[in-house]
């Protein structure tokens, strides 16, 4: 199967896919000896009447939560209305609310599904300052949704929070308030300032060695309620030094979707769970190779991963929060979805040069479950937005 793709010296090229069988998940969901959470992306109604720039689109709740039956299927937990299901980014609250909610109802219809849900402040209005006590307020508020619903709650890094701190003694002062008031477990959540500028200096200081001596704080003060942490600062040294002084019973999840395949496997320090945006897009390969990794076969754990990696790295190039766009992109070339649609018009977010990319990489990486679909769907795309024809 060949297509015409755009090069970056504005000639075209022909391209001849690598990988042409169909990759479709078994009857059986494989077993891993990793925690791996995949945050999953929603799927919008580009029929329905809803303002684009507003933060309350029209969802599409059968695709929506198909695609977290399909993931469930392929081993993985989910992540409910994080970052990649543009959270704080065209997904307001309510609509989060509602995810949630049907999210934790659908798990519930599917024996060995598991799930946690991302609770935060972005229903506060960001124009505005709030005290301590209101963020306090705002987390109690989601908390409960997710609670209430049956569901875990991910502690996510609160705007509001980065921006009442005057010191790390505020980031303790909320987060053991939240911490020891919930009914479950709770995920801590590091997001750093390149998914989300309004982060940077989170834990009251742009010193990661210092912001790193407050969440150990935190953590070691409530560690009993504690699942775990995810850090996404794209350092996998950083992750690294956090992991080895955790305390026993807190686990690291790796949110770095540059360097998650070593991070997982591990080494003499330790190894890494996971919680990923990038598990989304390339599910079917990393099932594969969380398997393998099992069954401690780590030849062909690296042999899968490492071209996932190669992928998530385009994916998730500067600026980097504008990634969901290419994870929706794969879903709709896979016929996860029968549109390349997004809450907020958040496909235009990238080039026709950066899509071709990603089908590239994608392909290399064996994560086209369905290339003649693909290339179809692919070659329309590139006609409409490249005015390249096949």
């Amino acid at each position: 199967m060949n297509i015409n793709l755009p090069q970056r010296d504005g000639t075209v090229r022909a391209y001849s896919l690598q990988n042409l069988e169909d990759q479709l998940p078994g009857s059986n969901a494989p077993t891993f000896n990793r925690i791996a959470y995949a945050a999953a992306h929603v799927v919008v109604d580009p029929r329905a009447a809803y303002e684009p720039s507003g933060d309350t689109p029209a969802v599409d709740w059968e695709a929506t939560l198909a695609f977290r039956t399909y993931l469930y299927s392929l081993g993985f937990k989910v992540a409910e209305a994080m970052d990649t299901a543009q959270r704080g980014m065209s997904i307001g609250w309510p609509v989060a609310a509602e995810l949630i909610r049907r999210s934790i109802s659908h798990a519930k219809s599917i024996p060995g599904a598991d799930l946690a849900c991302g609770a935060g402040t972005d229903h506060l209005d960001g124009k505005k300052a709030h005290s301590l006590d209101d963020i306090v307020a705002a987390y109690n508020e989601q908390f409960e949704v997710v609670e209430s619903a049956g569901g875990r709650p991910i502690m996510m890094a609160s705007r509001a929070l980065c921006a009442a701190a005057r010191s790390a003694d505020d980031y303790k002062y909320v987060y053991e308030k939240i911490i020891s008031a919930s009914r479950e477990k709770v995920v801590l959540h590091w997001l750093g300032d390149a998914f989300d500028s309004a982060l940077a200096g989170y834990w009251g200081s742009a010193d990661v060695d210092t912001a790193m001596a407050t969440v150990l704080e935190i953590i070691a003060h409530q560690k009993d309620r504690i699942e775990g942490i995810k850090i996404s600062l794209l350092n996998a040294e950083y992750e690294r030094q956090l992991r080895s002084k955790l305390p026993e019973g807190v686990v690291m999840f790796t949110g770095d979707d540059y360097n998650y395949g070593e991070l997982i496997a591990g080494d003499s320090t330790g190894e890494s769970h996971a919680l990923l945006g990038i598990f989304d897009p390339i599910a079917p390969v990393a099932s594969k190779a969380l398997a393998s990794l099992a069954r401690n076969d780590l030849d062909t754990y690296h042999a899968l991963m490492a071209p996932t990696v190669t992928l998530s790295r385009e994916l998730f190039v500067a600026p980097t929060q504008y990634y969901k766009a290419g994870v929706v992109f794969l879903a709709w070339l896979n016929g996860h979805q029968n549109h390349f649609s997004m809450a907020g018009g958040m496909q235009s977010a990238r080039s026709a040069l950066h899509y071709a990319d990603v089908f590239l990489k994608a392909d290399a990486a064996g994560v086209l479950i369905r290339p003649e679909l693909a290339v179809k769907r692919m070659k329309q795309f590139m006609d409409l937005v490249a005015g390249i024809e096949n």
